[in-house]
């Protein structure tokens, strides 16, 4: 079969684990395919995906190859494949915008960003980039806050005429201007804000939708997280997590039989610790009324390698946005946004949301 071209915009921990994960499965059968979803998404595998264009800003990364770059500080997350061939892609310089907050341009800081004095390239040129490579699906993975960045990108995104994977809680796809621009172009969207496979919000909901089967009131709950990537070193400033907290909120929120009061429930980053590299911690929360108003609470500890995490969604993601251009569906993808997503146009439970993926993957209608 074709590869499934894929072009990145920004080149950090989260691309790192993609691409390691690519690489890592592709020896691999399925009885040895550890940490999957799904090993076969419409006969295609994770080798099946083909990085051909990459965005960043970092002076650590732009001009290297791909193979290399990934590789670069402030990358911190665990390196589980170091067998990387050169990929004969160049990192490209993007666009700045909103992209880095004031805190994270500090040149003596191996963990924030160096930016390239390389000339921005404009959106016809990114454009033209993106055309020239024969992507189909283009990945983003800018920080936490890049609100003008995402809208500029997937702007590109509808130019060019390639799928958009949202991963950052800039609500594209989930919102109905954008989901209709794509939709008219034929052209599939997945977002926003990607989950991890086991992570702190698919736990928290996990926890909730059994609080919510089994009788359970739940009167308040929290969830704090730390970790020392740029991710966490991002989110210190709170001005940038307005969308985060919303998105993470309301994943919690949409599976409880009522929804709390905003002061029974507070779920975002809690702060960053520089030794924990790209370890994301979870402290968890939930407080609630049993049978005869008896009270109960739930206290929980996660530790869980952030990116890798992540990439085993979104290697979901991309094969699910070639099987809808291959099938010429366009628009919100509501199946695998649903699974992967925090925020995605419409809410499942995941049990329902993993039904409607297998449905669309044996080629029925989304709903």
């Amino acid at each position: 079969m074709e590869k499934i071209k894929v072009a990145i915009i920004g080149i950090g921990n989260c691309a790192s684990s993609l691409i390691q994960g690519i690489y890592y499965y592709k020896d691999k059968n399925p009885n040895e395919a550890i940490g999957l979803m799904h090993w076969d998404i419409g006969g295609y595998t994770p080798s099946d995906i083909d990085i051909v264009a990459a965005i960043d800003i970092d002076s650590r990364k732009v001009g290297k190859d791909v193979s290399e770059a990934i590789f670069e500080k402030p990358n911190c997350t665990q390196i589980f494949c170091n067998e990387i061939p050169n990929m004969g892609v160049k990192v490209v310089m993007g666009q700045i915008l909103d992209g880095v907050a004031p805190h994270m341009a500090d040149h003596k800081n191996d963990y924030t960003f160096i930016i390239s004095d390389e000339k921005e390239n404009d959106q016809t040129e990114l454009v033209k980039i993106l055309k020239d490579s024969g992507a189909e699906v283009l990945l983003n993975y800018l920080p936490v806050g890049s609100e003008n960045a995402t809208k500029f990108y997937a702007q590109c995104a509808l130019e060019a005429g390639i799928a958009f994977v949202n991963n950052m809680p800039v609500f594209i796809v989930s919102n109905p201007e954008w989901a209709v621009k794509f939709e008219e172009k034929g052209i599939p969207i997945v977002g926003d804000d990607i989950k991890a496979q086991i992570g702190a919000t698919i736990t928290h909901r996990t926890l909730a939708n059994l609080f919510r089967e089994r009788g359970v009131k739940l009167e308040r709950t929290y969830q704090l997280n730390t970790g020392g990537n740029t991710d966490f070193l991002n989110m210190l400033n709170r001005s940038r997590l307005d969308s985060k907290k919303e998105s993470k909120t309301e994943a919690v929120q949409s599976v409880l039989a009522e929804r709390l009061d905003d002061e029974n429930i507070h779920i975002g980053p809690s702060d960053y610790v520089t030794w924990q590299k790209d370890n994301k911690i979870c402290f968890l929360r939930m407080e609630g009324k049993t049978f005869g108003d008896v009270p109960m609470n739930i206290e929980l500890r996660l530790s869980v390698e952030d990116s890798p995490n992540s990439a085993g969604c979104v290697i979901d993601a991309i094969r699910c946005c070639k099987l809808a251009i291959e099938r010429g569906v366009g628009g919100q993808l509501k199946s695998i946004s649903a699974y992967t997503m925090k925020h995605p146009p419409e809410q499942y439970t995941d049990d329902i949301a993993r039904e409607m993926v297998e449905d669309f993957i044996a080629g029925k209608r989304e709903r």
